[in-house]
């Protein structure tokens, strides 16, 4: 059994692992690894990408946080070797080291060959390539979109080679075409220039044809064409676009998804426009030719219409055989017209005879006869008529009067007004010098609304009840009236009701 060291100092857990992280940290703050990449499956969702880095004979953990992960100039893939750059440190929790990447590059140019081709059949798998995608590009476009760096030579060659070939609008859309955010911000570009309604916006017109031009590079400097971002970009780019990345020798995963390839910038430029002078050249030899057919198709109608003006009859020919047909027609005609007459005597002779005195007064007197039978058929027809309607009109007459308030009127009824004809139905809503007027059956008369008198002698109600108004006479009889019958004498004095008795008191007018 070891012998313990009462003078060796203690450690927990954790200040020991503390103390192996500050002593790795101290002595390897600053690496670069190569390695395979292995167990890559994509970034996190915290946005931390992990992996592990291995060769034949070891392997290393390596974590990649999420700012420098949107960094990156390439992003890691499965089995590509790379030459990571980063610091060591380790991870207590487990007590394992592992490289923090803050940079990561393929390791050389065989590498980004083999990535390059890998992507490459991925994106062909998708059909990203195929011809039935692309499209033909405009014969004559009105706006041309450009999207490269603002600063340099190619946006200068081709503003130079577009005002020598056929002046037309260009619209430059700046981008990076090198570094860490160039791939973002060409498929950007692209994706916006597709996104131009027809008729502009902002001042910004919908180009016709597009172009991406970058001058020549290594393949590291063009890698953004490379980038999944930029050929999808181009892939659904709905415009015409031509790429025209590096030199003739150079090329890109774009070349593969444009709708047409150039062999530098200028060259994109030539295809996009053509030469406006051999335009107007070609323009004027075609105005040439369609003035020479015209002139020999003139020719040629000419010839044709003398021709046929020698087979047509002549105008005078025309007339001739007209007029003799015309002579003939007039020396029938006297001929015709005596004939014409003659029919016409001898059918007017034959109807004469036939118009005697005897015949005439024969079919007068038969006209009259009948005339006689029809007027006495006539007038009993209307005799019978008038007396429908007359019994129609008794019949009517005894209803209107069953249904007139005169045949009440006449069973000694009366029918009050007032002043404006109104039918008086209540006596409660009289006041006290109203005037009305009464119709009897045998005339109307006039009356002024009075107060009954109270008290037991002028007839007063003993229940001490409010006076009822009654009419009184007025002293002028309404013009409309009948002369006013003798006033009949005072009923007797009603008797008083006894007391409890039910039945009501119903006051007079009068």
């Amino acid at each position: 059994m070891a012998e313990t060291l009462p003078n060796v100092a203690e450690f927990t857990v954790s200040e020991l692992s503390q103390a192996v992280k500050r002593a790795i940290e101290d002595g390897f703050g600053f690496v670069r690894v190569r390695g395979e990449i292995s167990g890559y499956r994509g970034p996190h969702s915290s946005g931390h990408a992990y992996f592990s880095l291995k060769d034949e004979g070891a392997k290393i953990d390596a974590v990649v946080w999420r700012g420098s992960f949107g960094k990156l100039r390439f992003r890691p893939e499965e089995g590509m070797e790379v030459i990571a750059t980063g610091r060591m440190t380790t991870f207590p929790g487990s007590s394992k080291y592992q490289i923090v990447i803050e940079a990561l590059e393929p390791a050389g140019v065989g590498a980004l060959m083999a990535l390059l081709e890998e992507r490459k059949k991925k994106l062909a798998g998708e059909g990203l390539f195929d011809a039935a995608r692309k499209v033909a590009l405009p014969r004559l476009p009105r706006v041309v979109g450009v999207v490269t760096s603002p600063t340099g030579a190619v946006i200068r060659d081709i503003l130079h080679r577009i005002a020598d070939r056929f002046p037309v609008r260009v619209i430059v859309w700046p981008v990076r075409v090198q570094g860490e955010t160039s791939a973002a911000e060409v498929a950007a570009a692209i994706a916006g220039f597709d996104a131009l309604p027809p008729g502009g916006r902002d001042g910004m017109a919908r180009p016709d044809v597009v172009i991406v031009a970058r001058g020549g590079g290594s393949l590291e400097d063009l890698w953004s064409f490379n980038e999944e971002i930029v050929v999808r970009a181009v892939a659904a780019c709905s415009i015409p676009l031509v790429s025209a990345i590096g030199h003739e020798t150079d090329w890109t995963l774009i070349d593969l998804a444009a709708d047409l390839r150039a062999p530098t910038p200028t060259g994109a430029a030539e295809m996009v426009l053509p030469v406006r002078a051999d335009l107007l050249d070609q323009v004027g030899g075609l105005g040439l030719r369609v003035g020479g057919a015209v002139r020999r198709r003139l020719d040629g109608l000419k010839s044709e219409l003398r021709s046929a003006m020698r087979a047509m009859p002549s105008a005078a020919s025309l007339f001739e055989s007209r007029r003799q047909r015309f002579d003939l027609a007039c020396g029938r005609l006297a001929h015709a017209l005596s004939a014409a007459v003659s029919v016409k005597a001898r059918r007017f002779a034959a109807v004469d005879g036939r118009l005697s005195p005897a015949t005439l007064t024969a079919r007068l007197a038969a006209g009259r006869e009948r005339l006689g039978g029809l007027a006495d058929r006539g007038v009993r027809a209307m005799r019978v008529a008038s007396e429908r309607r007359a019994t129609r009109l008794d019949g009517l007459a005894k209803l209107l009067g069953a249904l007139s308030y005169r045949g009440v009127l006449s069973r000694g009824y009366a029918l009050v007004r007032d002043a404006a004809g109104r039918p008086v139905r209540a006596a409660a809503g009289l006041v006290p010098g109203r005037g009305l007027d009464i119709e009897f059956a045998d005339g109307r008369i006039a009356a002024t609304v009075g107060v009954r008198p109270t008290g037991d002698a002028a007839g007063g109600r003993p229940d001490g009840a409010t006076p009822e108004p009654v009419p009184a006479p007025s002293s002028a009889p309404s013009p409309s009236a009948a002369p006013s019958p003798s006033p009949a004498p005072s009923p007797p004095p009603r008797p008083k009701r006894r007391p409890g008795s039910t039945s009501s008191d119903q006051g007079s007018l009068f």
